[in-house]
């Protein structure tokens, strides 16, 4: 019995040697190699967010905000959940079926099995009172939008990677920031023990503030809604610019979308029709033609142009004008929208007086505002000394211009002459303009322009109490979708304008494209808008009332 006892002894010894050598062996040459293989598995290197910048409105108003949130997950490798504990986390989080997480856990091969995105931090909260092992919540940000819809098209909205539209993607460098780092102790579960060090601090993003006034973009959003589904119309666009600054005070569309419910996306009302649609702008380029007409010097605004019999016959094309308005003066010209007196007046001019006009203001080419997606539209002087390419281009045929181009030309006209820059941007700095028409020709323009809100003009519906206002109406027929020329049921409204006329604060251009039923024309279905929309307008700008001469 001695030697079976001597036997386990010394084969003890033995082993105990063999361990021990191995242990110093393991220590003195493979220390480094043990050392990086246990941080492999216990230390890690997590990103600290970075906030995203907020939008504001020139108020001070939060149009984009990144509120916190939680991404919440599962490692099936480490976490065997019971079906008590699947139920228990489908109760807190309704849109999880407790059937679909099962099978989710179940056949996951991965470490990494994502339940929900976007979790508040009270979902979370609730989550970690089950006591349920197992369970990881990620940080992050969400972007909220806190008018929704009404500033979508000026906004914009992110996705996973970033700014995808307006204000969120022309400024992603300002807005996104720099996320940071730190190095973690994690437990075999993946749990965060304890935050070693902090690498590398975040960098917030910058905050951007607009020129928009959130209490316009309201008035103006619902009354262009309303316009658009009363009139049955397919779309619509209002832009409001401040004629002092050249800043936007408003700019909304129809139809619009919700960025901050992606369930029902209909990308189709996404793009933002004020800069992205261009349409032949019909009547509302009159005025201008009219300049053109005052700068030669042929012309004055009492000057007469015979209309009759109420149609002209250039070649083989015939222009009409709903009735024979007879001799008329070139005041009335605009206040009748009279597409014969128009021509007559094109044609007396040189060949390219009207197109110079139109160039000098901005139509083909962009505004340069800081959104994505701006169209120049198209200007073009091709086939420009033949008679009718004249005429009609005089009445807003044969080119396109963007609502937001139209409205910059009316900035022109309200400035007395003096070409503005846009933005959208609350910067602080003003910038003087650059003059380029003579005051005394604007000023002849825009006093025409105040009969055209009259019951003597095209836009009695334009009119606002208390106030005079300038501007003009415009119908366009759109073209044949199959080609073929223009379809006579088919139209586009606008009605563009300033207020008051005689000391202009702001310029209002609204576009109603494809209204339905007997009212079709700008001074029926746009130049109402115009009226409900500046009527509050300058009371919100605390514009004081004056008594109308007209």
């Amino acid at each position: 019995m001695l030697w079976r006892h001597l036997t386990i002894v010394v084969g003890f010894s033995l082993g105990m040697l063999l361990l021990a050598g191995r242990v110093l062996y393991l220590n003195v040459t493979q220390n480094a190699f043990l050392k990086s293989e246990g941080d492999a598995r216990s230390l890690r290197v997590e990103p600290i967010p970075a906030h995203r910048g907020i939008v504001y409105d020139r108020n001070g108003e939060p149009l984009a905000v990144s509120t916190p949130v939680f991404s919440f997950w599962i490692d099936p490798s480490q976490t065997r959940l019971s079906d008590n504990e699947i139920q228990a986390i489908a109760e807190i989080l309704p849109k999880v079926n407790v059937s679909d997480l099962a099978a989710k856990l179940a056949t996951n091969s991965t470490e990494y099995a994502l339940i929900r995105k976007y979790l508040s931090p009270d979902k979370v909260a609730a989550l970690e009172l089950l006591g349920i092992s197992g369970l990881r919540f990620t940080r992050a940000y969400k972007r909220y939008y806190p008018a929704g819809e009404t500033t979508a098209h000026v906004v914009g909205m992110t996705g996973n990677t970033g700014g995808r539209e307006g204000i969120e993607l022309q400024f992603e460098e300002i807005l996104k920031g720099v996320d940071g780092s730190k190095r973690v102790l994690k437990d075999r579960l993946g749990k965060t023990i304890k935050v070693l060090e902090y690498i590398k601090k975040p960098e917030f993003g910058q905050d951007v503030t607009l020129s928009l006034d959130l209490r316009l973009q309201h008035y103006a959003y619902s009354e262009l809604k309303s316009a658009v589904e009363q009139s049955g119309a397919e779309s619509g666009s209002l832009v409001m610019l401040d004629v002092k600054t050249g800043k936007v005070l408003a700019l909304v569309n129809q139809p619009s979308y919700n960025p901050n419910d992606r369930s029902k996306f209909d990308y189709a009302f996404v793009r933002n029709r004020t800069i992205t649609d261009v349409y032949e702008p019909g009547s509302t380029v009159k005025p201008l033609a009219v300049l053109a007409a005052l700068k030669s010097g042929r012309f004055e605004s009492e000057t007469r142009v015979n209309t009759s019999p109420g149609y002209l016959r250039i070649g083989k094309k015939i222009i009409p004008d709903p009735v024979n308005y007879g001799d008329i003066s070139v005041g009335q010209v605009l206040a009748k929208s009279s597409q014969v007196g128009i021509s007559k007046i094109a044609l007396a001019l040189e060949d390219d007086a009207v197109f110079n006009v139109f160039s000098q203001v901005g139509f083909g080419r962009q505004s340069g505002i800081e959104l994505p997606g701006e169209r120049s539209g198209k200007l073009s002087d091709h086939n420009i000394h033949i008679p009718l390419v004249r005429a009609t281009l005089a009445y807003g045929y044969g080119l396109s211009v963007s609502p937001l181009q139209l409205a910059q030309a009316y900035l022109t006209l309200a400035t007395g002459g003096v070409q503005r820059p846009l933005s959208i941007l609350e910067s602080g700095v003003e910038f003087e303009g650059a003059r380029i028409f003579e005051q005394s020709y604007v000023d002849e323009v825009n006093q025409m322009l105040r009969v055209v809100a009259t019951k003597k003009g095209t836009a009695p519906k334009a009119r606002v109490a208390g106030f005079e206002i300038a501007g003009k109406t415009g119908t366009a027929r759109m073209l044949n979708v199959s080609g073929g020329g223009y379809d006579d049921t088919r139209h586009i409204t606008f009605f563009a304008g300033m207020a008051p006329a005689d000391n202009p604060e702001i310029v209002v251009v609204v576009v109603v494209t494809e209204p339905r039923g007997n009212l079709a024309g700008g001074g029926s279905v746009a130049a109402p808008v115009f009226s409900r929309v500046v009527t509050r307008a300058l009371r919100v700008l605390s514009v004081s009332p004056q008594v109308a001469s007209l």
